[in-house]
């Protein structure tokens, strides 16, 4: 299986540090639905790993969260392309939980979901959180410019050699053009 996990906030839509609270405020970044079905189409299969603490925080419910992925995946099929996993942390630092990113529990929920290796896989985020996980189950990170990417790289504490692209549908392309992973 050759296994993409995206953040969400800021790899797929848009981010906000208000929070993306509804329906609609949660708004794809350009090119990003079209950049996950052509993945799809190159074979790869997708999971998302997304931090959602605004549920701890009240600022939406699970109810709320579960119509914002139900519309990234009618958008999603709307290309041809699908998810095969959303794992998400409804719980803010504090609790101590082992499923909010930089803690692998995320990453290590879609490869129990999906009975597949970690090492094989590749996370494509945008802040230093995402890296961490990543790096903590042995997976290949690809950073992007959206989102908090910008702020994340100039901060200077992601690793030098990690691939870095402007943004999805950036990556997706350098995939199909060379036909091996960039990672």
């Amino acid at each position: 299986m050759k296994l993409i996990i995206l953040d969400r906030d800021g790899v797929i839509n848009e981010d906000s540090d208000a929070y993306v609270k509804s329906l609609e405020e949660w708004v794809p970044i350009p090119g990003s639905i079209a950049a996950m079905a052509k993945l799809n189409k190159a074979g790869y299969t997708l999971a998302v790993a997304t931090n959602q603490s605004g549920i701890a925080r009240g600022y939406y419910d699970t109810a709320t969260l579960e119509a914002m992925h139900a519309h990234l995946r009618r958008l999603l099929a709307e290309q041809g392309g699908k998810l095969d996993h959303i794992a998400y942390c409804p719980h803010i630092s504090t609790d101590q939980c082992d499923c909010r990113k930089p803690k692998p529990g995320l990453l290590l929920e879609i490869a129990a979901r999906l009975h597949t290796d970690l090492k094989q896989a590749i996370v494509v985020g945008d802040s230093l959180r995402d890296w961490q996980a990543a790096a903590a189950v042995g997976a290949a990170y690809v950073q992007v410019r959206t989102g908090k990417g910008e702020r994340t790289l100039a901060d200077g504490r992601l690793p030098a050699d990690i691939p870095v692209f402007d943004n999805l549908a950036d990556y997706a392309d350098s995939l199909s053009l060379t036909g091996i992973p960039t990672a």
